[in-house]
């Protein structure tokens, strides 16, 4: 009996011992999970906050907030291990532990990345996913004007927050309230109020984030080159963001709202060719965006058409509104029963495409309202299309089964801003933004083909039409047709980064890589388009670096 009982007392060991930090394995996730635990005060069991293929939960956790189906599909490499860390401490370890155990680091705070690269590899090494979903404290400080957001809380949490405080404060941030603010400032975070107060990343005061050493640095240690380089040259380059200090902006008690559609029935041409004209030299309170699809034809059934829908934020009253558009814009035909007067918290809604009279409350689920496959594109426009220009776009939109396009107006604050001001170089003279994406809703690779060859088409056609020397493109619209790093193994080519680097940042990716090459000489941080080091950085790396 005694030897059963002694028996029985070692199984129940090991029992506990396999789901705390004393067990010993192998396999990557348990050396993992042992190194976060001998790195930080982490000691729940492994369940609680590690996933691996093998587990239930482990799918439902990689889809929560994936964006793009596109790259969930089973043919697309998975990660070794999720890991949601609790507190900062936590992801200090991650980051300790993947270079300790020479693992990929993905980090994602809303899964919004176009190309899923925050949850998603193509490079050859195995990868982990750091989810910062559970980091989402948001400390809003009105008598400073400020508010202190983690970087796993969604825009629409920080809005809400804001909101919850004052009625007349707010956040130029993003118009998809999903989006997780870690991630969407690191690309510069434009929004319905960027022709007033500028880009998310331009109302930025001071952040924490852990560098490639697992130290945690905030503005003032980490110093005036690295705080630029975070503000606009893209994420998870140069560090794990853990929270951005905000300012906070004014924004009346009332705001008005319109969306005014318009087919080519409609004349749509001939106005869309005037917004050109007046889109970014109109009041500085006024975001009129155009949103373009194609729809069915009302008057012939079975016909389809293209439309373009004039959605809108102004910050302001519907009367001074409307007197704004009588002198600017009449061609819309803009009415009193087109607008509707609101708070800010409520244009949140409206913009982001709830249904009328959906409680600000919801922002607080921090749920994606847009999932689907799809490849998107960008462009930024300097000189107004052309009405033919124009008729070539409706020719292949009406080729494609569901296309959409989106035209997002620059000028105000944003042409008072220096391109080098923050790595986020599209400003002075920039009249709109192009957003391209074609949409599916079947995992067919065929089906896939089809679409994403539609849009590489289409963008061909619009070279002509574009920015050039060279052709920009905005880095929160990833898009891997510009170029990647293929080798995860060595030090990404200079020369190949350039390409997209340019495209993506100007004049601003030099001083980007250099910044790189200083605060992260090893080149930990990297993904498919991560931003390089310099060459030659091996032979220096024994050699001290001046900062």
């Amino acid at each position: 009996m005694a030897s059963l009982n002694s028996i029985l007392v070692s199984f129940i060991l090991v029992l506990l011992f396999s789901s705390s930090c004393s067990a010993l394995s192998d396999t990557t996730p348990e050396k993992f999970y042992q190194c976060i635990c001998k790195n930080s005060d982490f000691s729940d069991p492994f369940t609680k906050a590690f996933f691996t293929p093998n587990t239930d939960p482990f799918n439902t956790v990689l889809n929560s907030t994936a964006q793009n189906l596109r790259c969930l599909i089973p043919s697309v490499p998975k990660p070794e291990l999720i890991f949601t860390p609790m507190a900062e401490s936590h992801v200090q370890a991650a980051v300790i532990c993947a270079k300790q155990l020479n693992l990929q680091l993905r980090v994602r705070s809303g899964g919004h990345d176009y190309e899923g690269l925050s949850y998603i590899s193509v490079m050859e090494s195995p990868f982990v996913i750091v989810d910062l979903s559970k980091l989402r404290e948001i400390d809003v400080n009105i008598e400073e004007n400020s508010a202190w957001t983690q970087a796993g809380a969604t825009v629409g949490e920080v809005y809400y927050r804001i909101s919850e405080k004052s009625k007349t404060h707010g956040f130029p941030a993003g118009l998809c309230t999903s989006l997780g603010i870690g991630g969407h400032i690191t690309g510069g975070a434009y929004g319905s109020m960027m022709r007033k107060f500028g880009l998310g990343a331009d109302n930025v005061i001071d952040a924490r984030i852990i560098n490639a050493n697992g130290t945690i640095l905030d503005r003032q240690s980490m110093g005036e080159d690295l705080f630029w380089a975070i503000r606009g040259g893209g994420g998870a380059s140069f560090g794990v963001i853990l929270s951005w200090k905000l300012k906070l902006v004014t924004v009346p008690s009332v705001v008005t709202v319109f969306t005014v559609p318009k087919t080519l029935e409609d004349d749509a041409t001939k106005i869309l060719y005037k917004w050109e004209q007046v889109a970014d030299k109109i009041d500085d309170d006024l975001f009129m965006r155009v949103v373009i699809n194609v729809v069915e034809r009302k008057d012939k059934k079975g016909e389809r058409t293209v439309q373009t829908a004039y959605n809108s934020l102004f910050l302001g009253t519907a009367d001074r509104l409307l007197q704004i558009m009588n002198e600017s814009f009449p061609e819309l035909g803009l009415t009193e029963k087109d607008c509707t007067e609101m708070s800010w918290i409520e244009s949140i809604l409206y913009i982001a495409g709830f249904p009328t009279k959906t409680p600000p409350e919801v922002l607080l689920q921090g749920k994606s309202t847009f999932k689907n496959y799809f490849k998107a594109k960008s462009d930024f426009v300097r000189e107004p299309i052309p009405e033919t220009g124009l008729e070539g776009i409706w020719k292949r939109l009406l080729e494609e089964n569901s296309p959409l396009m989106i035209w997002n107006p620059y000028g105000g604050m944003m042409a008072n801003i220096s391109e080098s001001e923050t790595p986020f170089p599209h400003r002075k003279g920039v009249i709109f933004k192009i957003q391209y994406l074609t949409l599916w809703n079947e995992p067919d690779q065929e089906l896939a083909t089809k679409h994403v060859d539609w849009i590489r088409r289409l963008y061909n056609y619009m070279t002509s039409y574009a920015s050039m020397f060279p052709r920009e493109a905005y880095v929160n619209y990833r898009d891997l047709d510009l170029g990647m790093n293929k080798n995860g193994n060595s030090n990404s080519s200079f020369v190949q980064a350039s390409v997209w680097g340019n495209k993506y940042f100007k004049n601003n990716f030099n001083r980007l890589v250099q910044i790189k090459t200083r605060v992260d000489p090893e080149n930990f941080f990297k993904f498919e388009q991560s931003i390089p080091t310099l060459p030659l950085t091996k032979k220096r790396r024994g050699k001290k670096i001046n900062h």
